[in-house]
């Protein structure tokens, strides 16, 4: 047969547009599920269309480690040590051996000294870490920089 315009048109105003008795299609299970839920290969395109992922994959990737199980290094600045030095000799965390300045900044709880600031005095930093450019700094004004067990 055909159809001037869509049969959807033409049961518009009827109590149930085609869809038999009224409770047939009054619940979420005629719905069948939320969502793209059981689309199968169209929820492929869908995705795709809309989202830009990979036309070959659906749904979500990987693993995401929780927060609170994620460990960030504790970390201090050159430029920090220059500039509290006095503040960190009131805490016994440095001391002046003649004419060179140590400081131990485990004693901070800091576990890496990375290189942001600029260096006025010769330092021997003891640290588990170092940044290259935070050696380099310390070294090129006749500083030391100390990890693990050497001796400050």
């Amino acid at each position: 047969m055909i159809r001037r315009g869509k049969k959807t048109y033409k049961k518009r105003g009827s109590r149930r547009c085609g869809g038999g008795s009224a409770k047939n299609r009054k619940g979420a299970g005629h719905r069948g599920g939320r969502g793209y839920a059981g689309s199968g290969k169209e929820k492929k395109q869908r995705y795709h269309m809309f989202l830009k992922m990979d036309p070959d994959h659906i749904g979500s990737r990987g693993f995401t480690r929780p927060q609170h199980l994620k460990e960030t290094p504790s970390v201090i600045n050159l430029g920090y040590l220059n500039n509290n030095l006095e503040t960190l000799m009131e805490k016994g965390v440095a001391s002046k051996k003649k004419s060179m300045i140590t400081i131990d900044v485990s004693k901070l709880g800091v576990s890496k000294v990375l290189s942001r600031g600029t260096l006025t005095k010769k330092f021997s930093v003891k640290a588990e870490k170092f940044s290259e450019k935070a050696r380099m700094k310390i070294e090129e004004m006749g500083g030391k920089a100390i990890t693990g067990e050497e001796d400050v």
